[in-house]
């Protein structure tokens, strides 16, 4: 599903902690088209630290590259995601589509929202939402993304049938 605007991706997230993330990145860009990383104020969002992933993204080679994730994102991962990159964090099988993912919030530029079953590349059961929004240091071209997801996990085991759904936002 495709939708237009800021506005829409907010009321179509039902978690405070993202609604949180999201505003401040809304709050950050002004009437630019997309944020720059320095924009972004750690101590806006301090509350919501542990659930942050974000990616650089390389436009000539065409890659991401972690650039940090919270506490209980690395955990799930069970590495850092600090100039890890993308293609060694995710298994083969997820990899391409989890890159053209992020390759679209990046160059849309978009914004993303997902929910349902997060961690699936984990092979781990989390219920929750996900977020992509992407920035950049001239104010209208993605080179990278910020990320956030909220989650829960699920008792009972994964389910790989069980998928995340996807809505897409153009700025």
């Amino acid at each position: 599903m495709r939708v237009v605007g800021f506005e829409d991706f907010e009321r179509k997230i039902k978690s405070p902690a993202l609604k949180s993330v999201a505003g401040h990145w809304q709050q950050t860009r002004g009437s630019r088209l997309v944020p720059a990383w320095n924009d972004i104020r750690p101590s806006v969002i301090a509350g919501q630290l542990s659930m942050i992933w974000s990616y650089t993204y390389d436009a000539q080679a065409d890659k991401f590259t972690g650039r940090l994730a919270g506490v209980g994102i690395e955990q799930k991962f069970g590495k850092s995601f600090r100039g890890t990159p993308m293609i060694d964090l995710y298994p083969p099988e997820d990899y391409q589509r989890l890159f053209e993912r992020a390759k679209r919030v990046v160059c849309g530029p978009a914004l993303y929202h997902g929910e349902g079953m997060v961690f699936r590349h984990l092979k781990q059961s989390g219920y929750g939402e996900r977020i992509m929004l992407p920035v950049g240091a001239d104010g209208v071209h993605g080179d990278g993304l910020l990320g956030a997801t909220d989650y829960q996990f699920v008792y009972g085991g994964f389910n790989p049938d069980q998928l995340e759904t996807e809505t897409w936002f153009d700025l």
